[in-house]
């Protein structure tokens, strides 16, 4: 079940919400797990008993690090909760492309296992292991009440795609949140500007990376090729961002406040900005929980660069079973590792359009490793985007901008902070017009995005989610 379908937004959603508003305090957690429970099983009813076991796991391994704490039976129960979790994920994850692999370069023709990615595994998996080692390192609590653990787990709005949220972020929460009027009325508001991100921009640009995705690359233009990489760098932002801020936004209405997952990365002045503005939760859970612990930045520059390696290549399998993926993440560690060594330095140095312009070209050639699963078809599109087809400009391209121009506006704009600068300008405007604009504003925006996205959604056949393969 997605947020931008019919069946969550005209049954799942009223019939919940009315549920657990009505419901006493004490009920409410009961409430929250059987409602996840049932959202993630209308997708995944098999591997909704896999998430249960993940859940006990890390429930019973994080009563053991409670009561062996200071032992070092700890640091084996620590362990102990790592590799389960790793391995489940690893199997189910990789498992057909390590056999495939193995397959391509021994000639053999092993058995695949054929079985399909578990929804969502990747974020409850890291969400359950940052639990056991926070408990580990004694900065969080153990959660005794297993119903209180299973909620975190479970929880609906972030379960299947993020943000990803450690457990002392929402520790307090879990058994004591209060709902008001107020918060419902701002996490409606900010649902609705991710639903409009999600059908309105993402759905219609990833209708032209499609298209242009599907095209012999070695007979597109240069400006075409472009083209559909722009479309696809807002697809994706638009569609990951805009369920970051459906999920923040539903966690308002359930007394929850997650962390924010996006602060407008296409406006970073380099790839190190790009990654602090981009989803946040996960950089976060890798620098915590792998890049510290390895020895971070303070042994020496080397080591530095070596942990930045890991990490990147960590971060890109993550991502999924694909030698595209592992590529992807080289290619971004070693744009890192080159502005730690003297780019960082020079892009400061320079004005901050160019710094700009050359993370974007960064990030767009690294969308094309993403995109396109196969080695061949990657070479292809980097070429065309590099101009190897001798054709800068065609009757292709000029009808694609046409068609495209208005949604590329829009796409722009809203990819940038100034619509939001003007709305906190206008809410904190001492002039009656600026009062008037801000209070009409935030009442028919919204309720007309909502409107117009249903719209979309009723009428549209393409309404991918592109975050749910991980």
């Amino acid at each position: 079940m997605v947020f931008s379908s019919v069946i969550f937004l005209f049954r799942f959603f009223p019939l919940f919400f009315v549920c657990y508003y009505a419901a006493p305090k004490r009920m409410k957690n009961f409430i929250l797990f059987l409602g996840s429970l049932f959202f993630y099983a209308w997708g995944e009813p098999v591997y909704v008993l896999l998430m249960l076991f993940s859940t006990m796991v890390d429930y019973t391994h994080g009563r053991m690090l409670e009561r062996f704490r200071g032992r070092k039976a700890a640091r084996a129960i620590l362990l102990s909760s790592v590799l389960i979790n790793l391995s489940v994920l690893c199997f189910f994850k990789y498992v057909d492309f390590l056999i495939g692999t193995i397959n391509s370069l021994t000639g053999s023709s092993l058995p695949q296992m054929g079985l399909p990615l578990p929804i969502g595994i990747s974020f409850y998996t890291f969400q359950t292991m940052s639990y056991t080692i926070d408990v580990y390192r004694g900065e969080a609590k153990v959660q005794k009440n297993l119903l209180d653990f299973g909620v975190y787990v479970t929880m609906f709005p972030q379960l299947i795609a993020g943000p990803i949220v450690k457990y002392r972020e929402v520790e307090e929460r879990l058994h004591d949140r209060q709902v008001s009027l107020q918060a419902i009325s701002a996490g409606l508001k900010r649902f609705c500007v991710g639903m409009a991100k999600k059908v309105l921009l993402a759905n219609q640009m990833g209708e032209l990376w499609v298209l242009v995705s599907g095209m012999d690359s070695s007979r597109i233009s240069l400006a075409t090729a472009w083209m559909g990489v722009a479309a696809f760098a807002f697809q994706i932002y638009f569609d990951f961002s805009g369920y970051s801020d459906m999920a923040i936004g539903l966690g308002e209405m359930l007394g929850f406040h997650f962390p924010e997952n996006f602060n407008y990365p296409y406006i970073s002045a380099s790839v190190t900005e790009f990654w602090r503005r981009w989803h946040i939760s996960l950089g976060s859970w890798f620098r915590e929980y792998v890049y510290i612990p390895l020895g971070g930045n303070r042994k020496g520059l080397p080591r530095q660069l070596c942990n930045i390696l890991i990490v990147w290549m960590l971060t890109g399998i993550w991502h999924g079973a694909g030698w595209n993926f592992l590529l992807w993440g080289l290619w971004f560690a070693l744009a890192l590792m080159l502005e730690k060594l003297f780019l960082g330095r020079l892009l400061a140095w320079l004005p901050k359009a160019v710094g700009i312009v050359y993370t974007l070209l960064v990030v767009l050639v690294g969308w094309v490793l993403f995109a396109i699963e196969t080695l061949s078809g990657i070479a292809g599109y980097l070429g065309a985007m590099a101009g190897a087809t001798g054709v800068v400009l065609d009757r292709q391209a000029l009808y694609l901008g046409r068609q495209f121009f208005v949604l590329f506006l829009f796409s722009l704009v809203a990819s940038v902070p100034f619509p939001h600068m003007f709305s906190r300008a206008l809410e904190k405007s001492k002039t009656g017009i600026g009062i008037a604009l801000y209070r009409f504003g935030e009442k028919l925006i919204p309720a007309a995005l909502l409107l117009v996205s249903i719209a979309g959604i009723v009428e549209a056949s393409y309404n991918p989610f592109l975050y749910f393969r991980f």
